[in-house]
């Protein structure tokens, strides 16, 4: 290979190091959630004063990694680790209605403790919580590592500019896409595979209501595909699993696919 090629990866190498790791930034927002929901954090806080350490080093783990980050440019960092970890209580209230919307939905889950410990849409939500919260800050990177970490670990894809309300229900979510302009509202419920999508991906449309908007008390079956900025669907609607939806419904409306299916004798002849 030649030389210039060896140069060029060598710049980039010194680039990538003076900033903090995808791991690093990860890390940091999962010892968050570990502190807020104990059942997922292999350390034992033996005392309040403890606790509030592990927060303090929390904030100042935040305060260098936008330090390092740059991607904010003259912003005061300082006020936004104040005002993330101001948010920490609110965003626990929403965390907390996401698992008791999970409880309430699946005949399988038992109790609150079994779905913050094992439950991926919970964990998912729970990242997208804090995401979104610094997507409000204007920090284009780190809210989208958040996120796609979360989509690693879970199968399940939230984009931090989404807007989503109190008491969403992801039941098993592996294939969920939900995409940036997205507005949800509250009690909503969402299925496996189900896709709330852009008609047109072309960049001219950056910025612009691009995703549907799901209002309050719907459920979403697995398989579903909502696509469209002028797309919504009316509260207390249900749409079945497998439907293609690109244009609104009214509230109280159900969508079904209704697939040609047939059947065939399979039994040998004797």
């Amino acid at each position: 290979m030649e030389e210039e090629f060896y140069q060029h990866l060598f710049v980039k190498q010194q680039e990538a190091q003076n900033m903090p790791s995808n791991v690093r930034i990860w890390e940091w927002a999962r010892d968050i959630f570990r502190l807020l929901f104990p059942e997922r954090n292999p350390k034992r806080m033996h005392s309040l004063a403890v606790l509030k350490a592990h927060f303090k080093q929390l904030e100042n783990e935040f305060f260098d990694i936008l330090h390092g980050s740059k991607e904010c440019g003259n912003c005061d960092h300082q006020a936004i680790v104040s005002k993330f970890f101001d948010s920490l209580p609110k965003l626990y209230d929403l965390m907390l209605t996401d698992a008791q919307a999970i409880l309430d939905g699946d005949p399988a889950a038992q109790n609150l403790h079994e779905v913050v410990r094992t439950y991926p849409g919970f964990l998912a939500m729970c990242m997208y919580r804090m995401a979104h919260q610094l997507w409000l800050y204007d920090l284009p990177l780190i809210p989208r590592i958040l996120t796609e970490y979360a989509h690693e670990r879970t199968g399940i894809d939230i984009h931090p500019g989404a807007t989503i309300g109190e008491y969403l229900h992801i039941d098993h979510g592996t294939g969920l896409v939900i995409g940036e302009t997205t507005v949800i509202g509250n009690h909503v419920k969402l299925y496996q595979g189900v896709t709330l999508g852009a008609l047109s991906v072309e960049k001219v449309l950056a910025g612009k209501q691009r995703h549907p908007i799901i209002e309050d008390h719907v459920i979403i079956y697995a398989g579903a595909t909502i696509l469209g900025g002028d797309t919504r669907v009316g509260h207390h609607s249900v749409v079945g699993g497998n439907v293609w939806l690109t244009s609104s419904i009214e509230p109280y409306t159900t969508v079904y696919h209704q697939p040609n299916m047939k059947f065939f004798d399979s039994k040998p002849i004797l």
